[in-house]
């Protein structure tokens, strides 16, 4: 369970980078109810997401040339800088380097041995987002990779994650979750590419998920705004309603009504 009580490890940020944050918002304005507030002129132009006057995630828009449209998946690092350089001893790359954000903490971005881009997030004055799990915030996260146990070995290097496999319908579930923490704590999981041939088109990545009250509803509505249905609504038993989706400038994304409270 993704939760606001942040451990190291675990997600705690998330932001969108687009190459039009006024177009991104009327997406995701009608789609989860979000507002978008600037972090103010010396920021850059990054900005909040908001729902019902907490934070939900953040946001900015990118020039020509800089980073594709997509959203990045943060998780929590007691000390950004030696957490980067696990993330290069473990045979994986810094792609920002660690800095100082406005004291509100510090910030990396780093990629692992797939290249698959993650962000850190080293708490300050701000320690994540101000909810999840509630209709409209982030819920769970998932990795598609080609190689599970190379991926599970450099995140619990670099971050202390322990996976464990969990029954699903069909199968089994790679889950994840912060050391210590057990499984009554997962906050994501593990994908291998080869069980998903849609998203091996695409290449390794983190996936967020959005809880949201009605599957149907939300991927209607990303439809008619312009965005892209990856996956269409589908239930899985003992899990919810999900479906997978990506924004008019192709940032992916996941929502689901799930069958338990995730709260």
């Amino acid at each position: 369970m993704l939760t606001t009580r942040f451990v190291d490890g675990a997600p705690n940020w998330i932001d969108l980078a687009t190459p039009d944050i006024e177009g991104a918002l009327s997406f995701y304005g009608p789609l989860f109810g979000w507002r978008f507030r600037s972090a103010g002129p010396d920021a850059g132009g990054y900005g909040f997401f908001r729902s019902d006057g907490k934070t939900v995630a953040g946001g900015m828009q990118t020039g020509p040339g800089q980073a594709p449209p997509a959203w990045t998946v943060y998780f929590q690092s007691e000390d950004a800088e030696a957490t980067a350089r696990t993330a290069e001893q473990a045979r994986g790359s810094v792609l920002f380097q660690p800095l100082d954000v406005m004291g509100q903490g510090r910030m990396a971005v780093l990629a692992d041995r797939a290249g698959v881009k993650f962000g850190i997030w080293q708490p300050g004055r701000t320690r994540g987002v101000d909810t999840a799990n509630e209709p409209g915030a982030l819920c769970w996260v998932e990795l598609y990779t080609p190689d599970i146990a190379a991926a599970a070995a450099f995140y619990h290097r670099v971050l202390g994650l322990e996976t464990s496999a969990v029954p699903f319908p069909g199968g089994k579930y790679t889950c994840v979750n912060a050391a210590g923490a057990g499984q009554d704590e997962m906050f994501g999981g593990m994908v291998p590419l080869a069980d998903a041939p849609a998203e091996a088109e695409a290449g390794p990545y983190w996936l967020p998920y959005f809880e949201v009250e009605d599957t149907d509803a939300v991927t209607g509505t990303a439809q008619r705004l312009g965005g892209t249905v990856r996956m269409p609504a589908t239930t899985l038993e003992g899990v919810g309603r999900m479906a997978k989706l990506a924004d008019p400038y192709g940032a992916r994304f996941a929502v689901i009504t799930s069958e338990s409270p995730r709260t």
